[in-house]
Protein backbone atom coordinates (compact mmCIF):
# COMPACT_ATOMS: atom_id res chain seq x y z
CA UNK A 1 0.00 0.00 0.00
CA UNK A 2 0.95 3.42 -0.67
CA UNK A 3 -0.44 6.25 0.87
CA UNK A 4 -0.33 10.51 1.52
CA UNK A 5 -1.42 12.16 4.62
CA UNK A 6 -1.98 15.69 5.48
CA UNK A 7 -2.53 17.47 8.68
CA UNK A 8 -4.65 20.58 9.97
CA UNK A 9 -6.13 21.39 13.64
CA UNK A 10 -9.22 23.11 14.95
CA UNK A 11 -10.06 25.16 17.87
CA UNK A 12 -13.56 24.04 18.83
CA UNK A 13 -16.44 24.13 21.93
CA UNK A 14 -18.56 21.51 22.81
CA UNK A 15 -20.39 19.64 25.64
CA UNK A 16 -21.81 16.24 26.41
CA UNK A 17 -25.29 15.24 26.89
CA UNK A 18 -24.50 11.75 28.30
CA UNK A 19 -23.75 11.21 31.98
CA UNK A 20 -21.28 9.35 31.20
CA UNK A 21 -18.73 11.76 30.27
CA UNK A 22 -18.94 13.50 33.86
CA UNK A 23 -17.55 16.59 33.95
CA UNK A 24 -17.37 16.96 30.00
CA UNK A 25 -21.18 17.15 30.27
CA UNK A 26 -20.28 21.07 30.97
CA UNK A 27 -19.31 23.07 27.76
CA UNK A 28 -15.36 22.97 27.44
CA UNK A 29 -12.79 23.59 24.38
CA UNK A 30 -10.69 21.49 22.43
CA UNK A 31 -7.80 21.93 20.28
CA UNK A 32 -8.05 18.98 17.81
CA UNK A 33 -4.99 17.52 15.18
CA UNK A 34 -6.66 16.41 12.38
CA UNK A 35 -4.79 13.82 10.16
CA UNK A 36 -5.78 12.20 6.85
CA UNK A 37 -4.29 9.48 5.12
CA UNK A 38 -5.53 7.99 1.75
CA UNK A 39 -3.82 4.69 1.09
CA UNK A 40 -3.72 2.95 -2.32
CA UNK A 41 -3.17 -0.39 -3.82
CA UNK A 42 -1.37 1.37 -6.66
CA UNK A 43 -0.43 4.52 -7.82
CA UNK A 44 -2.70 6.88 -10.56
CA UNK A 45 -0.81 7.78 -13.95
CA UNK A 46 0.87 10.45 -12.17
CA UNK A 47 2.88 8.24 -10.26
CA UNK A 48 1.06 9.17 -6.88
CA UNK A 49 -1.51 8.31 -4.57
CA UNK A 50 -3.53 11.50 -5.33
CA UNK A 51 -3.07 15.30 -5.92
CA UNK A 52 -1.84 15.68 -2.50
CA UNK A 53 -2.88 19.99 -2.69
CA UNK A 54 -6.06 19.01 -3.63
CA UNK A 55 -5.90 16.73 0.01
CA UNK A 56 -4.69 19.39 1.87
CA UNK A 57 -7.12 21.94 0.11
CA UNK A 58 -9.79 19.88 0.83
CA UNK A 59 -8.93 19.09 4.32
CA UNK A 60 -8.37 23.24 5.09
CA UNK A 61 -12.20 23.33 3.91
CA UNK A 62 -13.63 21.25 6.49
CA UNK A 63 -11.11 23.03 9.25
CA UNK A 64 -12.98 26.31 7.86
CA UNK A 65 -16.34 24.94 9.16
CA UNK A 66 -15.32 23.80 12.41
CA UNK A 67 -12.91 26.23 14.06
CA UNK A 68 -13.88 28.32 16.72
CA UNK A 69 -17.49 26.94 16.54
CA UNK A 70 -19.82 25.51 19.53
CA UNK A 71 -20.58 21.97 18.29
CA UNK A 72 -23.63 21.21 20.34
CA UNK A 73 -24.98 24.23 17.47
CA UNK A 74 -23.45 22.21 14.62
CA UNK A 75 -26.53 19.13 12.38
CA UNK A 76 -23.90 16.77 12.32
CA UNK A 77 -23.59 16.75 16.18
CA UNK A 78 -27.50 16.43 17.04
CA UNK A 79 -27.90 15.82 20.54
CA UNK A 80 -24.36 17.14 21.89
CA UNK A 81 -23.03 14.19 20.14
CA UNK A 82 -19.64 15.55 19.10
CA UNK A 83 -17.23 13.09 20.34
CA UNK A 84 -14.21 12.15 18.69
CA UNK A 85 -14.88 9.35 17.38
CA UNK A 86 -17.98 11.42 15.60
CA UNK A 87 -15.52 14.47 14.53
CA UNK A 88 -13.29 12.31 12.61
CA UNK A 89 -16.40 10.33 11.07
CA UNK A 90 -17.72 14.15 10.11
CA UNK A 91 -14.49 14.66 8.53
CA UNK A 92 -13.97 11.84 6.87
CA UNK A 93 -17.81 12.19 5.10
CA UNK A 94 -16.46 15.45 4.50
CA UNK A 95 -13.37 14.82 2.82
CA UNK A 96 -15.36 11.78 0.97
CA UNK A 97 -17.47 14.37 -0.34
CA UNK A 98 -15.03 16.45 -1.41
CA UNK A 99 -12.88 13.92 -2.95
CA UNK A 100 -15.59 12.69 -5.60
CA UNK A 101 -15.97 16.58 -7.06
CA UNK A 102 -11.99 16.19 -8.31
CA UNK A 103 -11.30 15.70 -11.80
CA UNK A 104 -10.57 11.61 -12.31
CA UNK A 105 -6.72 12.14 -12.84
CA UNK A 106 -6.88 14.40 -9.22
CA UNK A 107 -8.60 11.26 -7.13
CA UNK A 108 -7.07 8.04 -4.96
CA UNK A 109 -7.57 4.76 -7.51
CA UNK A 110 -9.84 2.17 -6.95
CA UNK A 111 -9.34 0.30 -3.76
CA UNK A 112 -8.31 3.30 -2.05
CA UNK A 113 -8.94 3.63 1.75
CA UNK A 114 -8.89 6.92 4.04
CA UNK A 115 -8.26 7.35 7.78
CA UNK A 116 -9.08 10.39 9.80
CA UNK A 117 -7.19 10.49 13.03
CA UNK A 118 -8.31 13.36 15.73
CA UNK A 119 -5.69 13.74 18.40
CA UNK A 120 -7.97 15.39 21.01
CA UNK A 121 -4.28 15.51 23.41
CA UNK A 122 -0.75 14.10 22.74
CA UNK A 123 -1.38 10.72 24.28
CA UNK A 124 -4.88 10.36 23.13
CA UNK A 125 -6.75 10.33 19.91
CA UNK A 126 -9.55 8.43 17.51
CA UNK A 127 -10.16 7.58 13.99
CA UNK A 128 -12.41 6.40 11.87
CA UNK A 129 -11.63 4.63 8.65
CA UNK A 130 -13.45 3.79 5.64
CA UNK A 131 -12.86 2.65 2.36
CA UNK A 132 -13.30 5.20 -0.91
CA UNK A 133 -15.43 4.43 -4.01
Amino acid sequence: MFSVGVIDHVMIAHSFADPHFGPAQRLHGATLVLEVEIRAPALNGHHVVMDIGALRKLLRGVCEALDYRNLDEHPAFPGRTSTTERIAQHVADQIGAGLRGLPDDARPVDGAVMRVLARESPVAYAAFERALG
